[in-house]
């Protein structure tokens, strides 16, 4: 593996983020965090905050690549309530790229009733977007360096690599 940001390097993008959340909230809203580097993320940007442990979000059944690349649970979807209705959300994922796990991640909220509204936080953002979806917080564009494939490891140290193929 081959890495793209040291531990340093993620951690300014994530006091960025974290920095840039904080001053848009008032009270906290209901943050959900993607397995697995979502919920590190999450879990970071709360604690930092001052908020509450953040709900978890498994979302291998809503994923539209499954029957190519096979379901992989990933971790489980915890501390979420039994239905929404109004709730404003945070949700937090590590590496945005196509879109296509914010949108299954989406689809898979939406299963828990009608929130009031939905914000993305993104740690870092490869560009390469096949559907409209944009954060509305950003730790790091990649520009350059988020054209290859890469991932977050932790959740000790957070370090962003290229995975080994």
């Amino acid at each position: 593996m081959t890495e793209i940001r040291s531990k340093k390097a993620v951690q300014k993008a994530l006091d960025r983020l974290t920095d840039s959340v904080g001053k848009a909230y008032t009270t906290p809203p209901l943050v959900v965090g993607i397995h697995t580097g979502g919920v590190w993320v999450a879990e970071r940007l709360c604690q930092t905050l001052g908020w509450g442990a953040p709900a978890t979000l498994d979302i291998a059944l809503y994923r539209d690549d499954f029957q190519t690349s096979g379901l992989k649970r990933s971790g489980v979807t915890g501390g979420m309530p039994t239905q929404l209705d109004g709730e404003s959300v945070l949700l937090v994922d590590d590496v945005l790229f196509t879109g296509r796990t914010i949108r299954a991640a989406l689809n898979e909220l939406f299963d828990y009733g009608r929130p009031q509204s939905i914000a993305l936080a993104i740690l870092f953002d490869r560009g390469g977007r096949e559907l409209p979806i944009e954060a509305q917080f950003l730790g790091e564009a990649l520009g350059q360096d988020g054209v290859g494939r890469c991932k977050l490891t932790g959740p000790e140290p957070l370090v962003l690599v290229t995975p080994e193929i």
